[in-house]
């Protein structure tokens, strides 16, 4: 059974509460799952991932939370190189905040690509001045994107 691994920042619990909604879509299209909400750079290179999932929200002017930025400073600082990762990307954030609006999703987003990462289809931003609970524009698009990228195995 592959593996996907959902690797959540959040700061008051909202990028989490999105990543254990779409857990059960993707066991019920045939993954092992795994959340990480404190993650680490080995918890992605250290062990098969066949396919990842960042749930990631902004916090301040366009950060990512306190809880991730290990995860993302390693990655900086050790430059693995990833071009065997596809990945998908949930950002969460608030137009109000004008251009830093999921900067955090953003800035992870780049630095995924950077490291040559393949993102499987759009980044999914979803503005909490337009949506209420973040998994309502989440779980949809996760139906969709494992339609549209075939990624269903079971």
């Amino acid at each position: 059974m592959p593996m996907l691994k959902i690797f959540v920042g959040t700061m008051y619990g909202g990028a989490l509460d999105v990543a254990e909604q779409v857990k059960p879509l993707f066991e019920d299209a045939g993954y092992e799952v795994a959340i990480f909400d404190q993650p680490t750079l080995d918890d992605l290179v250290g062990s098969p991932t066949d396919l990842a999932l960042f749930c990631v929200s902004t916090t301040g002017s366009g950060d990512l939370p306190g809880n991730i930025v290990p995860f993302v400073r390693d990655l900086e600082e050790q430059s693995p190189g990833l071009p065997e990762l596809r990945y998908g990307l949930i950002a969460l954030g608030d137009s109000s905040y004008g251009e830093t609006f999921c900067g955090g999703g953003r800035h992870l987003d780049a630095l995924l690509e950077g490291q040559g990462a393949r993102r499987l289809g759009e980044r999914l931003e979803v503005d909490a001045m337009e949506t209420f609970m973040a998994d309502d524009e989440a779980l949809p698009w996760v139906e969709a994107w494992i339609d549209a990228q075939q990624l269903k195995v079971a």
